[in-house]
Parts: structure tokens; sequence; C-alpha cells
């Protein structure tokens, strides 16, 4: 396969060296077409040794070949990582002002960036406008990792491991041929993270983006399942993913955890698989205010009073709404002084009851917020059945194959 790697001018380029050589290792021929900042990071000469191919920034080198129109048009896949913000609002305005932003306008083939840049970057408004613009176009804007950034900062904008770059990128030009052992079943998936409303203004969440559960709605689909999909409030950018492939996946829109309560049971009576993917809160307050909790300087807020929500999955798993039912459940965990994050899964499982429990370890860049996963399947005794890891549509596929194998037994 043909790759043109777009690598633009931060520091995070020294990553995409490691992404050329399992690229190359994995027998496709990469061109490396680098921005003029980026080879203040790492020069051409690396590039060219790594590559076996020439290096340039400049559309006038080499013009017989009109490089700037010819690559682009010769191309199977573009990547580019990382994927600064001058260079997504490059791209998004169509600027053709370097050999790589000329390619990617020539460029008839699948396209994906991985962004990389500091917090307050990624998150202001001009480039959460530009990655929504690329996407609408058709571009695979990878989310960043949160985690260490340059210097002391920690936050999303971390470029993600070149592995799962490279797995990302390869999908995108042939993905894996999809099983079709969800024909004619129906199954409801819940996902994002609910609001409990203590005031107008104020609520209690959580960090759930709601991406796995929108994955896992996705790949039920391509597998030939009839899809509810049951939101709570969902990330911008997993809402622009999820408006440009929602086809084949009926969404139903809720706020609170009651609410999704009631919108999951009402769908799960014609159900043959129930997830429970959602982020739901165990608390609520006692009582809503009906107008904004005003502060007082020098007085200490009233107390808010917690009641609890609904167990959701426990009740599914007890009540089977349909006969037959699956139900599957998530838990989010983090260690502590009682256990890791299998003892408190473990646990979960065999109070919930649910035929499956996908336990996965949340907190400091891990789960909520990354476009990667890493999970533990068990069964209703907490026994572990399967682990996957990569990005979370591999773990939702990974989820779909053990929720296959219970439907066949």
């Amino acid at each position: 396969m043909r790759i043109l790697l777009g690598v633009s001018g931060g520091v995070a380029a020294y990553k995409a060296a490691l992404l050329l050589r399992i690229l190359r290792e994995q027998g496709h021929q990469v061109r490396v077409l680098p921005t003029a900042a980026a080879l203040r990071f790492v020069g051409a000469p690396t590039w060219e040794a790594l590559s076996g191919e020439p290096v340039t920034s400049e559309v006038f080198d080499d013009v017989p070949h009109v490089p700037h129109v010819a690559l682009g048009q010769g191309a199977d896949l573009v990547v580019v990582a990382p994927a600064t913000a001058d260079l997504l609002a490059r791209a998004a305005t169509g600027r053709a002002d370097d050999l790589l932003t000329s390619a990617l306008l020539t460029a008839r083939c699948p396209v994906v960036m991985a962004p990389a840049m500091h917090t307050e970057m990624w998150e202001h408004p001009a480039t959460r406008a530009n990655v929504a613009t690329l996407r609408a176009r058709g571009v695979l804007v990878i989310d960043p990792d949160s985690g260490r950034l340059t210097g002391a900062d920690t936050g999303p904008g971390r470029l993600p491991e070149p592995e799962v770059i490279a797995r990302v990128a390869l999908e995108a030009v042939a993905p894996p041929a999809r099983r079709r052992d969800l024909e004619g079943r129906t199954v409801v998936v819940s996902a994002g993270g609910t609001r409990e409303p203590i005031d107008p203004v104020r609520f209690i969440t959580n960090r759930s983006s709601g991406r796995q559960g929108v994955e896992l709605a996705r790949a039920a689909r391509d597998r030939g399942a009839r899809v509810v999909l049951v939101a709570a409030d969902l990330a911008g950018d997993v809402e622009t993913d999820l408006a440009a492939d929602a086809t084949g996946i009926e969404r139903v829109d809720v706020e609170t955890t009651v609410a999704l309560r009631d919108a999951v049971r009402a769908a799960a009576t014609a159900a043959d698989v129930v997830v429970m993917a959602a982020a739901v809160s165990d608390f609520r307050p006692a009582h809503v205010g009906g107008a904004k909790i005003k502060k007082v300087p020098g007085q200490a807020p009233a107390p808010i009073e917690l009641v609890e929500n609904p167990d959701i999955l426990a009740e599914l798993a007890r009540e089977r709404l349909r006969p037959g039912q699956r139900v599957v459940g998530f838990a989010a965990e983090t260690g502590d002084a009682a256990g890791d994050v299998l003892t408190h899964g473990r646990a979960k499982a065999r109070r919930k009851g649910a035929d499956l429990l996908v336990i996965n370890a949340v907190g400091a860049g891990l789960g909520f917020g990354t476009p990667v996963n890493d999970v533990t399947i068990v069964d209703a005794d907490g026994e572990t059945l399967v682990t996957a890891a990569g990005t979370k549509r591999e773990v939702a596929d990974a989820v779909w194959d053990a929720v296959g194998a219970l439907l066949a037994s």
C-alpha cells in the first residue's frame, strides 16, 4: 500500500518515526511529508533513512514530477501524525501552501489525522470547529489521549501511541470483515453519562464521553442487529461522529438516571440483548431547586442531600424483560485500599447477576474520554472469559464476540 505520512510541527513528531517504522514493517511503502516546522523537530535525514524515500516540504522541489498533485493522487492512505492546531486549521480551510497541504487537497483516499497539542488549544472553539469541518468531509480525526504533555502540563491533547494510530489508519482502508451473527436480533445499548439536576443551572455528572457505547451500537448494527441507542449526555466530538454515521441506529435521548431506566426498560421488552454501557449516577439530589442556588458571601452553602438511584443493571439482570434475554453491564473501576480494579469488578459481577460484566480501569487518562480502552470481560461468577485492548471499536467487537457465544449456546 502507498501511504503518505504527514508530520506537522509539534514535539510529538518524534513518535511519528515509530509510526513510520510500524507501517514499513508491515510491508507498506511510506513517503513522509513533513512541514517546515516539523523538520525543526526531526530532520530530513531521519525520515529518509527510515522510509527509503526522498523528503521535502516544498512544492517547488522535483517540479517535473508535479509532486504536489501526483502524491495525493497516487496514495492509498494519508496519515497525519501529529496534526497540530495549525495543520488542522490549514486543512479545514483548504490551504495549499506546502507539500503536505497540497497533497491533502488532491488525495481521494482515506485520510486519518491524529491531533496533538496543548489542552487549551485542543479545547479552543476554533480547533473544535476545524475538527468538526474535517470530520464532516469524511476525514477520520482520532481523539487525542489525555496524559502528560510538554513540560509539567497534563490533560487531553497527547498524541495516541503509534500502534493505536497504525491500527486505526489501516482499518480505515480495509476494515476487517464483520460477522453477521446478530442478524434478526434486537439490541439495546445505553451510552454517555447521566445528569442529575441540583437546580436549573447545576447538575451532578461524570466524565463519560459515550464513545464506547456508540461504538457498541455501531458494531451491533454492522453485525446485522436492529439497534436502539439510549443516549445520555454525549461529548461534542462523539455527537459529531455519531451524526456522520448513525444509519440503522434508533436513538432515544435522556438526561437523568431515572429517565434512562425508563427508556431502557421500554426498549428492552423487545430486545434479545441489553448492554448497559452508560455511566449512570448512583445518587441524585433529594430536592431540586426551582431557582439557582445563590452564593452568600461568608456563608457556607446548605448541604445537598442525596438519595440512591435505582440499580438499572441489577433490575434488568433479575427481571429479564423478555424470555432468553442476555444482559451485559460495564464496571468503571479504580483500585483502593480494599482491592484492585479486578477485585472490585468481580465482586460487582456477582452482585449484579448480569450474564457478562465488562470491567475497565478509569482515571489518569484511562477509559473515559480516550480513543482506546483496555477491558476484562467476566461472567456472572466473576470468572474471566476474555481480555481486550485497542480502539473502542475493537473492544466493542470483542464484547459482541462474547455475547455471540452466549446467544449461540
